[in-house]
This record gives C-alpha cells, structure tokens and sequence, in this order.
C-alpha cells in the first residue's frame, strides 16, 4: 500500500505529518514507532494524523510521540500542523482546531515558500507546584522545570532520564523534564528530555510554555513575555496571570517549515 507522508519541523522539533481526512489508514503504535525511527524510515520526534473534527472546528490534531505512545499536545507539532493545513488549503489565516487537550487557534503570521511563522494558543494552565528545586505544571502534558547556572553543563539525558522515570511522577505517566538557564537580558535558554522520545530533543513547544510561566513565577512576576532559546531556534511565549494563581491567553510563537513529502510502501517498511 502506497501512503503520502509529509515531514515538518518547527526549530527543530520534527514530525511526521498524515492527510487523515479521508480516513481509512489505521497505524498501530508500533507502526507509528518505525515511522518515527531515524535509521529504518523518515524519522522524527513524533507523528501526526490531521483529522475531521465531530465537533466543527477546522481539523482534529492526534498527537503520537516517537515511541507511539499517544498524549495530548505539543506545542511545535500544534504550530507545524497548523502550516500544514494552510499549505492543504484549509482555513484562511486564522484557524482553529481542536486536540485530545482541548480547543486551540493558530495564526499563521507570515509565509515564505515552505516556511512560516506561527503563533498558537496554548490551553490554560490552572497553576503549578512550586518544590525546592524545581517546578511541576501541565501547559497540556506535565513539565518539570529547574533553573541552572549554566545549562550546557548539565547531562539532560543522564538527568533528564532520572528524573522522567522518578517515583514521584509514575502516576502521572512520566514528565518531560526542563534545565532552564536565565540570561543576563531576561531572556531564556532551555534543554529538554521529552518523555516518549527518551532523549533530548532541538526544541519542544510545551517545555518553553512551562519554562517562561516558571520563569515569570520565580524570577520577574511583572515579565508575561519571554523569548526561549532552543538548541534548534528560538520560540516566543506570551502569558497573563489571572487572580486566582493561574495562567491564560498563553501563546506560543516560533517558525515552522516543511521539509519534504514522500511517498511510501507500507508493506515494504511495515513487513518486519
């Protein structure tokens, strides 16, 4: 069976893309698994099936992490989905879609051939937990997030492993872990063990969200915009606080590009 397939990345975080609206193609989570696989297929830090939405809005978005596992939301994956469905012609610049999270808009604000800029809302995040050396919040999985002196001196897999399988966070299904280092112009630079990917990844769109909240919480409760350095590109959130400790109109804006679209024999790549 021949399937069209399409590859994005937003600063570096990459992902499979699949055209579901014509349903019919089933992938299991192993499937899912070796299409993600960077030596035996395309590659990538997680899969993505573009869906009609039941409920109206313009696309459902079914997230997979590389290891097949489904979650919620990714941030970078709800902006590259986003350019996907502007370059298939769906929605005008504006768009709203819906994931297992919840209800998003994305606004594609520039385009120039393959690439774009992207600025997607985030779900709100009704608080966090504040711990004596790290913070715990949900900005649509769970993020832990520590704040370093040097962040390019840490070990994020050795660590980051350690502490996504800690006990303290088994009844949650693991966390995407976050080594945050606060530069002397306000802004941040993060490196991030992704949970479903077990490694480290360029960039990861939910893991800025919960690094600039934390960073507002701990360090400048009057800052509500931070520019987030990742190892591939640089991201942008914006927040407000509201009175009762949480957090809204969250946005999470960086740039988007699509790498390729291929053509594959299912049988052929799913016959082992």
């Amino acid at each position: 069976m021949i399937q069209k397939f399409y590859k994005y990345h937003g600063a570096g975080n990459d992902f499979v893309l699949m055209d579901s609206r014509e349903g019919g193609l089933q992938l299991t989570s192993k499937q899912i698994a070796t299409l993600c696989d960077r030596r035996f297929a395309i590659g990538a830090d997680g899969f993505m099936s573009l869906e009609n939405d039941p409920q109206g809005t313009e696309f459902y978005m079914r997230y997979y992490n590389a290891d097949g596992s489904q979650v919620a939301m990714c941030g970078n994956g709800g902006r590259c989905i986003a350019l996907f469905a502007h370059h298939l012609g769906i929605g005008g610049r504006l768009k709203t879609f819906r994931g297992m999270d919840g209800l998003h808009t994305a606004e594609i604000l520039e385009t120039q051939g393959n690439a774009g800029r992207v600025r997607i809302q985030m779900i709100d995040v009704p608080g966090l937990e504040r711990h004596s050396d790290y913070l715990f919040l949900n900005t649509g999985v769970p993020h832990y997030v520590a704040f370093t002196d040097r962040v390019d001196g840490v070990d994020v897999v050795a660590e980051g492993r350690k502490i996504r399988h800690a006990e303290a966070f088994a009844s949650r299904g693991g966390t995407n872990v976050n080594f945050v280092e606060t530069l002397p112009d306000g802004s941040l630079k993060i490196r991030t063990y992704e949970r479903g990917v077990e490694n480290e990844t360029l960039a990861c769109g939910t893991g800025a969200t919960a690094a600039a909240i934390a960073a507002g919480v701990l360090h400048d409760p009057d800052q509500k915009a931070f520019t987030v350095h990742a190892r591939g590109g640089d991201l942008r959130v914006t927040f407000e606080k509201g009175a009762d400790g949480g957090f809204q109109n969250i946005f999470l804006e960086g740039s988007a590009v699509k790498v390729f679209a291929c053509e594959l024999n299912l049988d052929e790549i799913f016959s082992e």
